[in-house]
């Protein structure tokens, strides 16, 4: 089959909107063009995925006339996160994995010229945009690469599935019925057991500052934003680094959205 459909996810702010990988192959004058407003570091992957692909031994269609376009056109796209996907594409366009296996699946990861998947931004909130799963649908099933699926695994109901290489992932959709080879590199995430919090710095160890401690206590109490100014020793970052024991635990899907964020940097 020379057309493949592929599922990712890109970042806009906290948002992971869905996005599908289309590869086709076709005869004519060898290219590899790449579509549906990519920025300059997805644009860069063509180099990278035909690396990654004829160094791990697979067979790259260099004699093709490769098109790639990322759907929506009008959603923008940064960061390698799409080179796994349209890697992905490519080997079942070039019919070397079965693209009916891939149903269900979402892939996001950046490769190396060797193959090797490196970490992305936003794991946590690809995993959250995923849908809840109904009577009709299964929940899409996330490969990422190692040092990312951990994070995404923390979602409750998720399934994440951790590659090391390329060559892990391409195991598990070869042709035909056979069951999927054994692999280190490959494996189901499950959320690990989170650890309980250091005690925050105690309010109590403030001396003085009496107007201080009140304003907090208000912001505290009425989730009001708290400005501090003032000049350096007055104690902004003491009374700081006590705000937050005076706050309520965060529910999971508050602790989630904060973790999420933070995944963003």
């Amino acid at each position: 089959m020379s057309l493949s459909l592929v599922q990712s996810r890109a970042l806009l702010g906290m948002r992971a909107h869905a996005v599908c990988v289309e590869v086709h192959l076709a005869n004519g004058l060898p290219s590899f063009t790449l579509v549906g407003l990519a920025e300059t570091e997805v644009k860069e992957a063509r180099e990278r995925v035909r690396s990654a692909i004829q160094n791990t031994g697979l067979e790259f269609p260099s004699n093709k006339r490769i098109t790639v376009n990322l759907a929506p056109a009008d959603l923008p796209k940064d960061s390698g996160r799409f080179d796994l996907p349209i890697a992905i594409g490519i080997l079942a366009a070039s019919g070397q994995i079965e693209t009916r296996k891939l149903e269900g699946y979402e892939f996001a990861g950046e490769l190396s010229l060797g193959g090797e998947l490196r970490p992305i931004r936003g794991a946590l909130a690809m995993s959250l945009a995923l849908p809840a799963q109904d009577a009709d649908k299964s929940r899409p099933r996330l490969v990422l690469p190692e040092g990312s699926a951990q994070e995404a695994a923390l979602v409750p109901e998720a399934e994440v599935y951790s590659a090391r290489h390329l060559l892990d992932v391409v195991r598990q959709f070869l042709p035909g019925d056979a069951i999927p080879e054994v692999s280190a590199g490959w494996s189901r995430v499950e959320a690990s057991a989170v650890q309980q919090p250091e005690p925050y710095p105690d309010l109590s160890d403030v001396k003085g500052q009496v107007a201080a401690k009140r304003a907090l206590e208000i912001a505290a109490a009425g989730g009001h934003s708290l400005l501090m100014v003032g000049p350096p020793g007055s104690g902004k970052s003491m009374l700081a680094q006590r705000f937050a024991g005076l706050l309520p635990a965060m529910t999971t899907e508050e602790a989630l959205e904060s973790a999420a964020i933070a995944s963003l940097g």
